[in-house]
């Protein structure tokens, strides 16, 4: 693994907001490690580099365009998607779940979704953070909100556990830190006709802060 992305909007309003637990990972992976992040404008991102040469990167195009950060680095590194591994958040899992895929879909994020387009495929591997869903399917107010006194516990403890699986991912690869990490699914419970349905965000592809 040469190349890890923690997806999230720069800027000091949406620090500690559920939609920046990418870039939330990659601070504590790089404290723990004695590294620093540089901003690189040429990159449009804030870069750091581990020992053994694994590079960190949280872009700074805000979600909606990551992508684009991305696919430039990887040009000038000459490197394949196979290569990187993606941080960032999801509303279908509970609050401090965690689940590795090696490839797939955006699934509805506007993020991942930017990647795929501008690497021309999903074949990159990715961690997703569970922030759950959104009360009352508000989901923009929801991923750009900060987490609650409630909620910090176990976000602590999400990034805690995410930080050692990215750690056995890097040495020991995906599959056995998909096994070791991915927290069992649920059966989810049926929604009544008195309960709305929990739609997942839906916004614009442009240069404002959305998700």
């Amino acid at each position: 693994m040469s190349l890890i992305i923690g997806l999230g909007n720069p800027g000091r309003q949406y620090e500690g907001t559920r939609h920046n637990v990418g870039f939330m990972l990659l601070d504590r992976i790089a404290a723990a490690e004695g590294a620093g992040f540089q901003s690189i404008p040429k990159w449009q991102a804030h870069i750091a580099k581990l020992e053994g040469g694994t590079v960190l990167m949280k872009p700074q195009t805000f979600m909606n365009l990551s992508g684009r950060a991305v696919r430039q680095l990887l040009a000038f590194h000459k490197w394949e998607m196979e290569r990187i591994l993606v941080a960032y958040d999801d509303l279908s899992l509970p609050l401090g779940n965690l689940r590795f895929r090696e490839k797939g879909s955006a699934g509805g994020h506007k993020g991942i979704k930017s990647m795929i387009e501008h690497l021309g495929g999903d074949g990159f591997a990715r961690l997703k953070m569970g922030i759950g869903a959104a009360p009352g399917g508000e989901t923009v107010g929801h991923v750009l909100g900060k987490f609650t006194l409630e909620e910090r516990e176990a976000l602590e403890n999400m990034l805690a556990t995410a930080s050692e699986a990215v750690q056995v991912s890097r040495s020991q690869g995906i599959a056995l830190a998909s096994n070791r990490f991915n927290t069992p699914r649920t059966k989810p419970t049926p929604i009544t006709e008195d309960e709305p349905q929990i739609r997942r965000p839906d916004c614009p592809n442009h240069e404002e802060p959305r998700g």
